[in-house]
């Protein structure tokens, strides 16, 4: 027993030193990413502009040295999100370069947090898989209306009605995300702008009735840093925009 415990001794000995020198193992991977730098959007802040327009909409702009970005949000878009043919919320923007290099811009790494619903945070949604998604919806309404006919003749011209009705909002909905959404782009000096509508699915357990005010940040990395949109709908008391007629 004795030899047993000084032959442990021994060896703790000999191992103690080379522990004490050894260098500490590399950091895991992930441990050396260091998190991208936020730009946040703040009111009174340089490079910070806000703007109530007479289109309805508000407009958040935020400007570096060699680009700015402008989020434009509908005044009334918490009263149209639940009349559309697929339940989402719509922020527009565009993105001006002024460098001499190139920026490249992303839409599909943007998000949205829905503030005051636990905080959650909504990706940008794809407008080809949207389309795909909304098509697929489509024709199962269609079959589903069809099976309703044949049930019940008698509400075939309200149900034949109703579908051609469906059938025009959705038509003019895949064109919306064809030809107005945001794409993927690189901008330089001569094609130093792009414009367009990013799309945010509510369809989710935590999102509930809208709030009042209703609060949202909206997120998008552009030249390796995270631009911060915080906003809040509907406007406050006062803060109405008094809209321009066509």
């Amino acid at each position: 027993m004795v030899l047993m415990l000084r032959s442990r001794l021994l060896l703790a000995a000999l191992i103690l030193p080379v522990l004490a020198t050894a260098k500490p193992s590399a950091a895991a991977p992930w441990k050396d990413k260091t998190p991208a730098a936020t730009l946040r959007w703040t009111e009174g802040q340089p490079g910070c502009a806000f703007s109530r327009d007479d289109d309805g909409k508000y407009r958040y702009s935020l400007w570096t040295d060699d680009y700015g970005v402008i989020v434009a949000i509908d005044s009334q878009e918490l009263e149209k999100v639940h009349r559309r043919v697929e339940p989402f919320f719509s922020t527009q923007v565009t993105v001006r370069y002024r460098g001499t290099s190139k920026l490249e811009v992303a839409p599909g790494t943007a998000t949205l947090e829905f503030v005051r619903h636990f905080k959650v945070i909504q990706p940008s949604l794809d407008p080809e898989g949207y389309a795909e998604h909304t098509q697929t919806d489509a024709d199962e309404r269609e079959h589903e209306t069809q099976r309703e006919i044949e049930k019940h003749p008698e509400k075939k011209a309200e149900r034949e009605q109703f579908l051609q009705t469906y059938q025009k909002e959705v038509a003019e909905f895949l064109e919306f995300l064809t030809k107005r959404t945001l794409m993927a782009a690189t901008l330089d000096p001569r094609n130093a702008e792009t414009s367009g509508w990013l799309l945010f699915s509510t369809r989710s357990k935590w999102i509930g009735n809208w709030k009042k005010p209703e609060e949202f940040v909206l997120r998008m990395p552009l030249a390796g840093r995270i631009l911060e949109f915080p906003f809040a709908l509907p406007p406050a008391h006062g803060d109405l925009i008094l809209r321009k007629r066509p």
